[in-house]
């Protein structure tokens, strides 16, 4: 479970979260600048709220007084820019922090990437650095998932073929995922709740339908 209670606050409007997820996959659903973003770098640990707490499985990540550092949260993360090591091939990436050979070879052939593994990010595409970068999140198996846009550059099939891999490892997993999304369709798809955020506060899902 993951317990959210924390305020930060921003330029425009104080960032207000309060929910609780099981293990469920979460729609992030509002506009650009909404604070869905520093949301996710909160629970990450990237950005620390201002006062309130955040708890994963009974363990505090932040209390106010203590922070549990990043590399300690165990929570997989694909970030909007893809956030790749420039120094280190497409394999490197994706061996980063993951020790299940298996799973990273089955993740490659969902997204169709077998052929950049000896490749940089400079000499790959957009989508494909996309593809990677979701690969790496998954291939952690982490305690709880964090998806921001993870879709928006893929081709029709491939990002069907992710959809399905995504529900799949959550049915096997059994964590909390929140994924940020702008696509209604994609939210419908794959959420068990679509919570609409505007202006730092958390909609009921009664205002998204």
């Amino acid at each position: 479970m993951l317990k959210l209670n924390f305020q930060k606050r921003l330029n425009q409007y104080l960032l207000d979260i309060k929910a609780s997820f099981q293990n469920e996959i979460i729609i992030l659903f509002g506009p650009s600048g909404s604070g869905k973003t520093t949301t996710l770098n909160c629970i990450a640990g990237l950005s620390h709220p201002d006062e309130g707490h955040i708890e994963l499985n009974g363990e505090k990540l932040f209390d106010g007084r203590s922070k549990v550092p990043v590399q300690k949260r165990r929570i997989g993360y694909l970030f909007q820019n893809y956030a790749l090591f420039p120094h280190m091939t497409v394999q490197k990436n994706i061996q980063y922090g993951s020790n299940d050979d298996e799973l990273v070879q089955q993740l490659t052939e969902v997204v169709g990437i077998q052929h950049l593994m000896t490749s940089y990010p400079h000499q790959i595409s957009g989508g494909e650095k996309q593809r990677v970068a979701l690969v790496r999140a998954l291939a952690t198996k982490p305690r709880a998932l964090l998806l921001d846009e993870p879709f928006s550059s893929l081709d029709r099939q491939t990002k069907d073929q992710c959809h399905q891999e995504l529900l799949r490892l959550h049915s096997r997993w059994q964590i909390p995922i929140i994924l940020v999304t702008h696509e209604e369709e994609e939210a419908r798809k794959l959420g068990d709740r679509i919570l609409p955020i505007d202006q730092g506060n958390l909609g009921s899902p009664d205002e998204f339908w």
